[in-house]
């Protein structure tokens, strides 16, 4: 048997920092105390403004190589999940490959806003497991939706941030992946993300008129609080069942950084203690896509991650799509 293992992480974060306190400046208006208590979030990164999506891609990827021990021209496949790439068209995995000079590799991007980087470990890995000529797989996920906030609205400013994780992938003869679980509820396609510049509503003097005179990440209207709190723990219950595990095997989860009480719940809920569910939102503000791999990177850099360990990853985000993976530490 052929299994994808995780053969090094990688994380960049961008050199800017804005605190709660220089939002509240931008905004006029009193948010700290709020969201330190309600969300958890102390301070977030920005890319600088000669930046796009594809250079925090290549600190990331720069890194995960090399600890790897990988060269770029080794690469086979590269696949970015993002939903702040570098144009619409084409896929900022060319751009990537470009800048990292990953001249064998091929090439594309993966969107399903926050649960992309989890699903792309998922495609990653089968990929591996089904594909001999598939050797070395880079799988990044990368957030730039500075780019995109309306610096007046409260309820996006606050929370986004910019960053990417990666992961070198290869082959073993054992686990490794242990398996996925993707999941979705459409209905709330319309309930937060960036809704112009598409086909749906392209980019025109009107409709930009109505997000700040630019493209702009929005929560339209509610989803239900408790959406991650009661779908996390059903994600995780599927994949442990089929592995014949119990949440007891599982040494480290990391999880969607959107919301730090978010994540004690869904602890409380699955009787884990917090010290398994790594954070980072409280440095790094919500990093969408790219905050899994980023946190992953964080607990391992951190010795929480060991060979052996099992470590759960479960995310979330705009659509709404889900993902959860499973994986056994070989690195």
């Amino acid at each position: 048997m052929r299994y994808a293992q995780i053969l090094s992480t990688g994380r960049y974060v961008p050199e800017k920092v804005l605190t709660n306190a220089d939002v509240e400046k931008i905004l006029g208006e009193k948010v700290d105390e709020w969201l330190q208590q309600n969300v958890g979030i102390r301070e977030r990164h920005m890319m600088a403004d000669d930046q796009a999506t594809s250079d925090l891609c290549v600190g990331a990827a720069r890194q995960a190589l090399e600890r790897a021990g990988t060269k770029p021209e080794e690469l086979d496949l590269i696949i970015i999940a993002t939903d702040t790439p570098d144009y619409l068209s084409p896929a900022t995995a060319s751009v990537v490959q470009a800048k990292l000079g990953a001249v064998n590799a091929g090439t594309y991007d993966l969107n399903c806003a926050c649960a992309g980087w989890v699903t792309a470990l998922d495609v990653g890995s089968k990929t591996i497991a089904a594909d001999d000529s598939y050797r070395r797989i880079l799988v990044v996920g990368a957030y730039g939706m500075s780019r995109y906030i309306n610096w007046k609205d409260k309820k996006t400013a606050t929370l986004f941030a910019d960053g990417a994780g990666a992961v070198v992938l290869g082959a073993g003869d054992t686990p490794g992946f242990m398996g996925a679980k993707l999941l979705a509820n459409g209905e709330y396609h319309d309930a937060l993300g960036v809704y112009t510049g598409g086909t749906n509503r392209p980019a025109t003097a009107e409709s930009l008129e109505l997000t700040g005179g630019k493209p702009a990440v929005q929560f339209v209207r509610k989803f239900p609080a408790t959406f991650n709190t009661e779908r996390w723990p059903m994600l995780l219950d599927q994949l442990l069942k089929r592995q014949n595990l119990k949440l007891d095997d599982v040494k480290q989860f990391v999880f969607t950084q959107l919301n730090l009480r978010t994540i004690e719940a869904t602890m409380k809920i699955l009787g884990q203690p917090m010290e398994k569910a790594h954070y980072t939102m409280d440095k790094w503000g919500y990093t969408g896509s790219a905050c899994i791999p980023m946190t992953l990177d964080d607990a391992v850099v951190q010795g929480k991650v060991k060979r052996g360990d099992l470590v759960a990853l479960c995310a979330s985000g705009g659509g709404l799509a889900m993902a959860s993976a499973l994986y056994r530490w070989t690195a």
